[in-house]
């Protein structure tokens, strides 16, 4: 007997999250509904979505001195963080991709905004910056900011979006966005964000003499497929119509540029 569309979509949605991709979106795609039935990480997303402001050059930017001025809100982002101490951590999906991300973002704006005033994160840091200094317990174990992004999400998940998921408090990363990130919404959310980098000039620009990109694809070589021409294939699979063409009549990188400022509201 074959199931209905309505019985074989109710059946689908009993499933886990760790499903494979395939699977994961076709249920993912069903509705809003679904995706807020799914919603695992509310509490930041509305945190998110009170203290990011969008700006007219494309950067979001957060208000980190209204955040600390607010006791419940600070209590609350705490409790959020707390929350990923006994979660279980282990897995390769995207469940697991959200909350490393997620929380590696939490734990970002709050130690900013404890330490606000600030100009830069890298403030009071002679040498780099403050990653691996900062500890959070997560998953049973306690892991650095470091930890997170070099020894668990870049290799545990092997896919360049990494770096438009985590945001380093700086002008020049790519934006933290106004919502958490979910497992139901993940690949479509990721890939917009992207999109808004690379569409931006922080992401690339194009000159006279070639491209000035970001040095996220410098530093990160090898995870955009380890040449420069890697790197102008993946900024033509996210570019929109018009900057794609810009791009392939200058198809050079000549240098590389990031700007450590803190993206504030001040």
């Amino acid at each position: 007997m074959q199931l209905s569309r309505a019985l074989l979509a109710a059946a689908l949605m009993t499933l886990p999250l760790a499903l494979p991709a395939e699977a994961r979106n076709i249920t993912a795609s069903t509705s809003e509904d679904t995706d807020m039935a799914r919603a695992q990480h509310t509490e930041w997303t509305r945190l998110l979505e009170k203290y990011v402001h969008a700006s007219d050059d494309g950067v979001n930017r957060v208000d980190y001195g209204a955040l600390k001025s607010n006791p419940a809100d600070m209590a609350a982002l705490d409790a959020y963080i707390a929350g990923f101490a006994g979660m279980d951590l282990s897995g390769s999906d995207n469940a697991a991709f959200a909350a490393w991300a997620n929380l590696y973002n939490a734990v970002t704006v709050r130690y900013i905004a404890q330490k606000y005033p600030i100009d830069s994160i890298r403030d009071g840091h002679i040498f780099g910056g403050p990653w691996k200094r900062i500890i959070v317990t997560a998953g049973g174990r306690d892991v650095s900011l470091d930890d997170i992004e070099h020894r668990i999400l870049r290799p545990t998940f092997n896919d360049p979006r990494v770096h438009y998921a985590i945001n380093c408090a700086a002008f020049s990363c790519p934006n933290l966005m106004h919502k958490a990130w979910e497992p139901a919404t993940l690949d479509r959310d990721i890939d917009a964000a992207a999109r808004a980098y690379v569409n931006n000039p922080r992401g690339v620009t194009v000159t006279d003499r070639g491209l000035v990109v970001s040095s996220i694809y410098d530093w990160f070589l090898a995870d955009f497929g380890g040449s420069k021409q890697s790197v102008i294939d993946h900024l033509l699979k996210y570019a929109d119509t018009g900057l794609a063409s810009q791009i392939r009549a200058k198809p050079k990188i000549r240098s590389h540029d990031y700007d450590w400022s803190l993206n504030d509201t001040q």
